[in-house]
């Protein structure tokens, strides 16, 4: 067999397996907030920017509109956030944060901490994996 064909020879695979089980470790006090893990990125992208288009979330969280539409529509059903045409081109569609929308950010922002706490890496050793791959992200982005 090729070596290069070995799983064990594979960055692929335990990036998947470490993000499934990032994901897993979300997932219980997230159920606590009635989210989903994507429906959480999407909060988390608008308690930084409180208004921002479709196309700038889905640019924010590397996702196409057919996956983010109806995560938002979800959001918006939950009354977390408010889904209009804009006034300027209206084929843009705004997204805005409700006032329960602003509120659910103070519920969840122990939950980064609760999971950083788990795991055993100095705030250095933390910084620096999330640099390498945030800079492995931004080199297969570009290679598209």
């Amino acid at each position: 067999m090729n070596d290069l064909l070995k799983l064990e020879n594979q960055l692929c695979f335990p990036v998947y397996a470490l993000s499934r089980e990032i994901i897993s470790q979300y997932r219980p006090l997230l159920t606590e907030l009635d989210l989903t893990y994507p429906q959480y990125l999407v909060l988390m992208v608008l308690w930084e920017h409180e208004v921002m288009s479709v196309n700038q979330i889905g640019d924010q969280l590397h996702l196409d509109s057919g996956t983010l539409t109806p995560l938002l529509k979800r959001l918006e059903a939950k009354g977390l956030i408010n889904r209009n045409r804009s006034t300027v081109d209206e084929r843009v569609v705004v997204i805005r944060l409700t006032d329960d929308g602003k509120k659910m950010e103070e519920q969840a922002s122990c939950i980064t901490m609760q999971l950083v706490e788990k795991m055993d890496f100095s705030p250095e050793e933390f910084k620096v994996l999330k640099q390498m791959i945030q800079k492995l992200l931004v080199q297969y982005k570009s290679n598209k």
